[in-house]
């Protein structure tokens, strides 16, 4: 019988693809991508720093962290709030309260799918030049939170193209594992409003 790797951690899945993505020679890995026109590695010019409606919060246990406020959905659901660390990996979080939870007191499973949703963006914000929409959205639910919890979400962009951002990402409160999720982010063109009677 064959022996199969552990992948019932998102580190263990991460050695596992990687193991994959050595031996095919794929460009999954953003670190061994080659430079590209749709590819940002100044900040100045991704969605990082330039969204319209950035918020940086000035006080709090989230002071310094980012969120954004022209997504109504998200701002009546979170707070949900992301940072860039040192090392430029983007970490998302939010504070579990009361609304987030469900008949049993644990964190509701769409509160999970919003948050997931929202690091999506927060880690493509600096390959992501202008407006997006989630096209596919796949997770598991691994464990419960409760109310009190800080939700930590980080990821890794798997393939940033012309068209298509390719995400994957882990949900966790503390070193405990809540949920893992992977979704793909479509780049969208603003298209100007057809006058009334043309």
């Amino acid at each position: 019988m064959a022996q199969f790797p552990d992948v019932h951690s998102f580190a263990g899945a991460q050695r596992v693809f990687a193991g994959l993505h050595i031996r095919r020679g794929s460009d999954l890995r953003v670190k061994y991508l080659k430079p590209r026109p749709n590819r940002v590695d100044d900040l100045t010019k991704s969605a990082f720093l330039n969204r319209p409606d950035l918020h940086v919060e000035t006080e709090g246990e989230f002071k310094g962290w980012r969120t954004w406020s022209r997504d109504n959905f998200e701002s009546h659901n979170g707070p949900f709030w992301h940072r860039m660390e040192d090392d430029g990996q983007i970490r998302c979080a939010f504070r579990v309260e009361k609304k987030h939870l469900n008949g049993m007191s644990n964190v509701h499973g769409g509160a999970f799918m919003a948050f997931a949703d929202y690091c999506l963006f927060a880690m493509a914000a600096p390959v992501l030049q202008g407006p997006g929409v989630t096209v596919s959205f796949g997770c598991e639910f691994l464990d419960a939170a409760r109310e009190g919890e800080l939700v930590e979400g980080t990821g890794d962009i798997m393939r940033a193209g012309g068209s298509m951002i390719f995400l994957r990402g882990l949900l966790k409160s503390g070193e405990r594992p809540l949920f893992t999720f992977s979704g793909t982010i479509k780049r969208v063109k603003r298209r100007m409003p057809v006058a009334a009677g043309t």
